[in-house]
């Protein structure tokens, strides 16, 4: 059966225009999502792996090399079957820092604009002749099936369908950062195609050729030299290092490295690849010498490489045409991928490094635009080395020449992943080396045919050889080579921070560990305004709206913790944008962090949340120690006393439950931010104490909503251990106490205890009024009798002055009793003399107390800033407690000194002192020495407290004389009008 060129052209764009509707149909969201992004779907797009060399170039190298073809198949089997261990963690890579080709794997872990580059040059050459291969694919079997004498112009116009489909299913973006769920589909769909053409074939040999199973056993019984001659090959010792190609190639390629990870639309599909493409290629390769034995046994006219399309000419015509179907498919898709990645890769790393940005422009449309003329010029460049080599040579030796070319990518992948130390001063050296080897033993005299490589051979101590050995030895050289080189270069020259960072992060089982590095920008607004500059101001404006929306954060966002984080998206989502390079040089030219003085902390909030991610990773003692983890986190967030935790920069790290309650504030809103930032009134109250010398404050009064609350505070500096210095080396811990209840109780206990001393003092309070009153009666009896006017004037006037001191001596009990109490502060001038006075006349109508020697020294002039009630309740309370610990007609001196603006107050006794063991806690609640039944232990509690209120201090001596005695000192503010405005 005859086909004209026209026909097999229809046929190639009937099919790429039907991939074309899938994908379009895919992006309309007329397919359901659960199809879209099943495990199924992943390993048939995987399937592009499966070129044209899989459909024409594995049966014509059985054909010459035997079973060496199982290598191809094995290779990718074998790298799928270990997906949890090699490729997990290049996904992982590739999705948290949107990675979208190996050139921008190595770009980020060794922070290198030439990285990515020297790996796009040597991948894009190195990719020639397998893109070469598959146009070559197409023509010649074009050429086969119709008799075309010259396939190069059908080659061409090949070239330039390719190129429109490219275009129209990955370049309608400007960039790959977006998933093209169509375009997965689409090469899911190509491969199911390929794969049933395949298998077709085979099945059309099997049984048209042999007419069953049976019918080829006879046949091999008959011509027992078909099975020797697939043995055969397999001494030559070749097989190893075509595997290493095979499997490396599965990885490296711009087209598998785009299709596993880049379009990887649901990261658990990878186990179900790692079973079911190892599955799918089994029965590519079972296929391969059914057809290769079908074509041999019916004298099949095509050369080895195309005995595909041959069995299909040999049985009626209607099989080759499902041959070329399958060399279609899998040329097609192939080529359509690698030359969408490799055009992202130049975009990247070529083009965008080389030409600054230009904030004038429309970044997007000039992105969409540039990929779209690097699309054609690939192909291009793909359609030229072609016409140099393609036709000289056979599909399977491009195909090879392509595969051992991956194998330069092996060592720097191997330091990506499990080599931290190696760095980019090894990775340009080995890659020169190994693909110089490459480019002189392979290439050239592959292009050039009068190019000898004799003397590169015999420098490195090898026999001349042809064919499979060549390749062999080529390989294998070249690999050790470029590893011997990367691994010495490594070692011998330094690696910069941020390329140890970077190599950290890649480091399979590593966390990613952002550091607490301080921003110049302190604002979302500053963000946008910095990246105006480079990106134009629409542009950077969505790209900070796309990094918020994906971090969930708002638009009024000032933690630094949250700045980080939206810097680190920023980069991220702009590397898929422009590339790692590209990204990562306009984040440190236009958001730099601050230069740090010394080694920089960890970002442990981060690392808290990626531990929860990687929880159910970890095993044996990591899980071990991960659950003590959990369990004193838990500890310290249920605790009943707020903990705050601070970094030695000031960041807060830790904000518990208790603390919560107590502010009301979350700690989502706390964390990354600075205690300075946070809402009256307590950023001002926490700032102050955290800066201050004083490591406790028993009593700490705020008003909160318009009520008066009560807080204790302490903290405490904690040396960060170990060298990572994960909190900022010195760690500071707040702990806030609610004591507003506390306080409330203390309040009525003083007052119940004022109230009991009063009933204490009625005794003498009686006595007292009751001399007056005897005076008054006698004077009011004088009056009774005759007496001239005089007489009645002095009478008169003694019984005013008694009537006073009765007044005076009501007022002084009525004030007492009613001192003290949660109620705000009357400020205003005390006298000190004047206060400590009446506090002695008060003690001294206690019957206990009658008996004692108070010395009033302070001086007459001295004022201070408070309340005279609360003051005198501090007079009562340290005279009271100064005559109950000294012994009868001892002396209890009041003293006053003037300190500049503040006024020093001495309260001082020669009692039996105070024990050392309570002068620690001596003003804390329910504290005494006095013997039980005495004291309640709130008296100095409560003075305390008043000197606190009046933004005094109060402290205690004993002993003072020998062992016996006890002085009292206080400082308040002194009254002066200036003094009273600031308080």
């Amino acid at each position: 059966m005859a086909y004209s060129v026209s026909d097999l052209i229809l046929i190639a764009g009937a099919y790429l225009l039907f991939l074309f509707l899938v994908a379009w149909i895919t992006e309309k969201g007329w397919i359901p999502a659960r199809l879209v992004r099943h495990p199924a779907v992943y390993v048939f797009s995987l399937g592009v792996y499966a070129s044209a060399w899989a459909i024409y170039g594995s049966v014509g190298y059985a054909h010459d090399y035997g079973y060496n073809f199982l290598a191809y198949f094995l290779g990718i089997s074998g790298v799928f079957l270990l997906a949890p261990i090699l490729l997990a963690p290049i996904l992982r890579l590739t999705t948290t820092y949107q990675l979208s080709s190996l050139a921008d794997l190595f770009a980020f872990r060794y922070r290198s604009r030439l990285a990515g580059a020297l790996t796009t040059v040597m991948m894009v050459v190195g990719m020639l002749p397998l893109l070469s291969m598959q146009i070559k694919a197409v023509a010649e079997s074009i050429q086969i099936l119709t008799g075309e004498p010259d396939p190069a112009w059908v080659a061409f116009w090949f070239c330039l369908l390719i190129t429109l489909f490219a275009i129209l299913f990955g370049a309608r973006h400007a960039t790959a950062r977006e998933r093209h769920e169509g375009l997965v589909v689409a090469i899911a769909t190509e491969s199911l195609i390929k794969v049933a053409a395949f298998a077709a074939v085979a099945l059309i040999g099997l049984f048209g050729v042999f007419d069953g199973p049976s019918g080829l056993g006879v046949w091999l019984d008959q011509h027992p030299e078909m099975l020797s001659r697939l043995y055969a090959p397999l001494q030559d010792n070749t097989w190893h290092s075509l595997i290493m190609a095979f499997f490396v190639s599965a990885v490296v390629m711009p087209h598998m490295f785009h299709m596993a990870f880049t379009e990887n639309l649901n990261p658990r599909a990878l186990v179900s690849a790692s079973w079911g493409l190892p599955l799918l290629f089994l029965v590519m390769a079972l296929c391969v010498p059914i057809i290769l034995w079908a074509a041999l046994a019916s004298n099949a006219t095509t050369s080895p490489d195309y005995f595909t399309l041959g069995v299909g000419l040999a049985n009626g015509g209607g099989g080759a045409v499902l041959g070329y179907l399958a060399g279609l498919a899998g040329a097609s898709g192939m080529l359509i991928v690698a030359i969408l990645s490799l055009s992202g890769m130049c975009l990247n790393h070529l083009i965008l490094p080389a030409s600054p940005l230009n904030s004038a422009q429309d970044l997007y449309r000039n992105l969409l635009w540039t990929r779209r003329v690097l699309i054609a010029a690939i192909l291009a460049l793909a359609y030229v080395f072609y016409r140099l080599a393609g036709p000289n040579h056979s599909a399977v030796e491009l195909g090879v020449l392509s595969f051992v070319a991956a194998l330069q990518f092996v060592p720097g992948l191997i330091g990506t992943l499990f080599w931290p130390s190696g760095n980019r001063n090894g990775l340009y050296a080995g890659l020169c080396a190994g693909f110089a080897v490459w480019l002189a033993a392979l290439l050239l005299p592959m292009v050039y045919p009068d190019w000898h490589a004799q003397h590169l051979v015999e420098m490195f101590g090898l026999r001349r050889a042809e064919g499979a050995d060549h390749w062999n030895q080529v390989a294998i050289v070249s690999v050790v080579l470029n590893g011997i080189v990367y691994a010495i270069v490594s070692i011998v020259t330094p690696m910069s921070r941020a390329e140890r960072t970077a190599a950290e992060a890649c480091a399979v089982d590593s966390l990613r560990r952002p550091y607490r590095w301080d921003l110049s920008a302190q604002t979302v607004d500053e963000f946008v305004t910095a990246l105006s500059g480079p990106l134009g101001p629409g542009t950077a404006a969505r790209e900070v709206d796309m990094a918020l929306g994906d971090l969930q954060l708002n638009a009024n966002e000032t933690r630094p913790y949250a700045l980080r984080r939206l810097r680190d998206q920023l980069e991220t989502n702009l590397s898929g944008l422009l590339g790692p390079s590209v990204a990562h040089q306009l984040m440190d030219d236009n958001l730099p962090y601050k230069p740090q003085d010394g080694e920089s902390s960890e970002d442990i909030q981060f690392i808290e949340s990626r531990l929860e991610q990687y929880r159910d990773r970890l095993s044996g003692l990591a899980a071990e120690l991960d659950s003590l983890r959990r369990f004193h986190r838990q500890t310290l967030l249920e605790l009943p006393m707020g903990v705050i935790s601070l970094g030695g920069d000031g960041e807060i790290i830790g904000w518990n439950r208790a603390v919560e309650h107590l502010t009301g504030i979350d700690a989502e809103h706390t964390i990354g931010s600075r205690l300075a930032h946070l809402p009256a009134p307590w950023g001002d109250l926490l700032s102050e104490f955290g800066r201050g010398e004083a490591m406790h404050e028993p009593q700490r009064h705020l008003e909160v909503d318009g009520q008066s609350r009560w807080v204790s505070l302490h903290k405490s500096l904690i040396q960060s251990p170990g060298p990572s210095e994960q909190a900022g080396g010195l760690v500071l811990v707040l702990v806030l106490e609610d004591i507003t209840e506390l306080r409330q109780m203390e309040s009525h206990l003083a007052h119940n205890e004022r109230l009991a001393s009063i009933g204490r003092l009625a005794a003498g309070v009686a006595h007292e009024i009751g001399n007056p009153v005897t005076a008054i009666a006698c004077l009011a009896q004088n009056l009774d009798g005759e007496c001239d006017r005089e007489e009645q004037t002095l009478s008169a006037s003694q019984i005013m002055e008694q009537t006073r001191r009765i007044t005076r001596i009501v007022e002084s009990l009525v004030t007492f009793s009613h001192s003290g109490g949660l109620r705000d502060t009357i400020q205003g001038p005390v006298n000190v003399a004047a206060t400590a006075a009446e506090a002695i006349a008060l003690l001294l109508l206690d019957p206990d107390h009658r008996a004692q020697r108070f010395e009033n020294q302070c001086a007459p002039d001295l004022e201070v800033i408070g309340d005279p009630q609360r003051l005198l309740q501090v007079f009562v309370n340290l005279l009271g407690n100064a005559a109950d610990a000294s012994d009868a007609g001892d002396a209890i001196r009041v003293l006053s000194e003037d300190h500049g603006d503040k006024v020093r107050i001495q309260v001082e006794d020669h009692g039996h002192g105070i024990p050392e063991e309570l002068r620690a806690a001596l003003f804390e609640p329910f504290v005494t020495s006095k013997p039980p039944g005495r004291g309640t232990g709130l008296g100095l509690a409560l003075v305390y407290s008043i000197i606190e209120d009046h933004h005094g201090t109060v402290w205690v001596e004993s002993p003072i004389d020998g062992d016996r005695g006890t002085r009292f000192i206080i400082e308040l503010p002194r009254f002066s009008a200036g003094a009273l405005s600031t308080h």
